[in-house]
């Protein structure tokens, strides 16, 4: 039942380290897969940009519902790693 307007977009921006001038870099890893399970801050990937490597952390819990970017693939700035679909909100 995912409702594509709650989908949230891993936007490779907010996480490009302020101090370089590259807008290209290389995703090294998914330590998670399309579908897992994830909670707030979790480790999802790592890219790397002038030899900085730049981890990737769920800014919601919920779901992995698309990987844009796989390893080893390149990406610019702006570019869309993955989809997360939020948790519905109920707190155990």
């Amino acid at each position: 039942m995912s409702d594509d307007r709650s989908r949230v977009a891993l936007d490779s921006a907010d996480f490009w380290p302020e101090d370089t001038d590259e807008a290209e870099g290389l995703v090294l890893e998914w330590y998670v897969s399309e579908g897992s399970q994830v909670d707030d801050g979790d480790l999802l990937c790592e890219f790397q940009v002038e030899k900085i490597d730049v981890e990737v952390a769920a800014p919601t819990g919920g779901t992995v519902d698309e990987i844009v970017l796989e390893k080893d693939a390149e990406l610019e700035r702006g570019d869309t790693l993955a989809y997360l679909t939020p948790d519905s909100g109920t707190v155990d």
